[in-house]
């Protein structure tokens, strides 16, 4: 099996997350990584025996990658994303693609000229759980999903925001729980429901007076098959995370995970302190099932890292997509639809209706998409 020349953009925490799955995965030679400052980079390339850069141009016309993960700061993806494409580079971008539709279709734009492939972080949907429930929706197990709800209640406190001087702000974060924490929960809804066809919401910032961004947001969804959905995702739940997707089917039968539970966590600062665990399960003939999934579950969130875990199997999932010549499992456009979905959130709350889909770019306002207006 040939290896892929592998890099890595953005030597800060959740760098080395990637870092650990690309010198570890035997389809990868991982070769180099570019930061922004030249010490931080050099101390992150010596611990992974890779080169350091810290000139894109310099990076991708030297280092002979052929595949990228970008792991900056949102609002920041657009520019090594397109830079990437036009060089002939994959690309694996952090959650989420980007913080604008402007940003994601300028993306998308290029990705489709030069024909490398484009992914995006979601490692929940290899989360054992998560991915049975898509199981069985796609085998009819529950009809036809009518109904999914998200809610993902947690915590961040002036500490979390002050650990990088990005959090916190519309322009160098692009958002707060919509954007950051619950992306994660948004995609999986999507994933299990299909396409949008209109939302209605509020959003607010309830008790972080020294942040810019929403603490708080609430939605609900049509979607396009004629199924609804219903978001509820706080930062102001002091002191744990709750966080769960679920969907009801036409025959009843209602399908449900704990994607979070316990402390809060920070990529490359804390661990998941709690299993995802399917929490609800009643397809007929299989609601006995739970406990012997809890039980499997749990052990093997026991003896693996479930930090390093799925963000592994989401990598090497993007390593043979390119080696096969085939789409990754979290497309581009999947991407893309999660922004749209947090987009349509903010501007409903701005302007006071419900948002029609589908959604373009606002390119002729300033307020961040918005994000000024809730």
């Amino acid at each position: 099996m040939r290896k892929i020349k592998t890099g890595i953009i953005g030597a800060g925490k959740v760098g080395h997350l990637h870092a650990a799955a690309l010198a570890s995965n035997s389809k990868s030679e991982f070769t180099a990584v570019l930061g922004r400052t030249e010490e931080k980079t050099q101390k992150f390339a010596d611990q992974y025996g890779v080169k350091a850069y810290t000139d894109l141009d310099a990076f991708l016309k030297e280092s002979g990658v052929e595949a990228v993960c970008i792991c900056t700061p949102h609002p920041v993806h657009r520019d090594p994303s397109i830079a990437a494409a036009e060089a002939g580079v994959h690309i694996l971008v952090e959650k989420p693609l980007a913080s604008s539709l402007e940003d994601c279709d300028a993306i998308l734009e290029v990705v489709q000229k030069s024909g490398v492939k484009l992914s995006m972080v979601c490692q929940r949907r290899f989360y054992e759980p998560c991915a049975r429930i898509h199981d069985a929706i796609e085998a009819g197990k529950i009809g036809k999903p009518i109904l999914g709800t998200v809610t993902v209640l947690g915590w961040r406190d002036q500490a979390y925001y002050d650990s990088d001087p990005w959090r916190g702000t519309w322009k160098n974060e692009g958002g707060g729980v919509l954007v950051n924490q619950a992306v994660h929960q948004l995609d999986l809804l999507l994933w299990y429901m299909g396409p949008v066809a209109e939302v209605s919401s509020y959003w607010a910032n309830l008790n972080h007076p020294n942040i810019e961004v929403e603490d708080t947001a609430v939605a609900s969804i049509r979607f396009k098959s004629g199924a609804l959905g219903q978001v509820m995702v706080s930062n102001s739940y002091n002191p744990a995370i709750h966080g769960k997707v679920s969907v009801l089917g036409s025959n009843g039968a209602m399908l449900g995970v704990q994607t979070d539970g316990g402390a809060m966590f920070i990529a490359g600062m804390s661990n998941i302190e709690e299993p995802p665990l399917n929490d609800f399960w009643t397809v007929p003939g299989e609601e006995g099932k739970l406990a012997e999934w809890a039980k499997e579950d749990t052990e093997r969130f026991r003896t693996t890292n479930a930090m390093e875990r799925y963000h592994a199997l989401q990598i090497d999932d993007f390593l043979e997509a390119i080696i096969d010549e085939r789409e990754p499992s979290v497309t581009g456009l999947a991407g893309r639809e999660t922004v749209e979905l947090f987009t349509a959130i903010y501007r409903s709350g701005r302007d006071g209706k419900s948002i029609q889909y589908p959604l373009a770019p606002e390119s002729d306002r300033d307020d961040y998409d918005g994000r000024l207006g809730g």
